[in-house]
């Protein structure tokens, strides 16, 4: 019985641990989501940008398929939104936050640009991965 007790115990506490600390990764994704949020809707770019992994090997693909690199990247966003009337404010709405192992996490939602050059929507899926500590976006597809 009391091996038994100890079981259930043991089981509870990794639960509530495990869950505890999904919710943690959770809030710490949707953290960075909020801060790029205002960076974008202050032409910040490069502080958007913080939120991506600094690599070559990240991976965005949109519109004009597959870009590789947090330079290229950033460049791109730089060439598509020129100015502030063109970036203007971002709001993103967040549909679904899943995990897809330790230290790694998908986020789907939607993106809402409202702009002096007319307003732009969509969707996109983000990969999140914990990287030296920080969670850092390695994948976005955005269309």
């Amino acid at each position: 019985m009391k091996k038994l007790l100890f079981i259930s115990i043991a089981f509870l506490i990794i639960s509530s641990s495990s869950t505890s600390s999904e919710e943690q990764d959770k809030k710490a994704i949707l953290a960075i989501m909020d801060a790029q949020q205002i960076a974008w809707s202050k032409h910040d770019l490069e502080g958007f940008m913080q939120g991506y992994w600094k690599s070559d090997s990240l991976k965005f693909y949109g519109s004009n398929g597959v870009t590789l690199g947090w330079e290229k990247t950033l460049a791109n966003y730089k060439r598509g939104y020129p100015t502030p009337d063109h970036s203007g404010t971002l709001k993103f709405k967040i549909n679904d936050i899943s995990k897809i192992n330790e230290g790694a996490y998908f986020v789907m939602g939607e993106y809402h640009l409202t702009r002096k050059v007319g307003d732009a929507n969509g969707i996109f899926m983000i990969i999140f991965k914990k990287i030296n500590g920080e969670w850092k976006i390695i994948a976005d597809t955005s269309s």
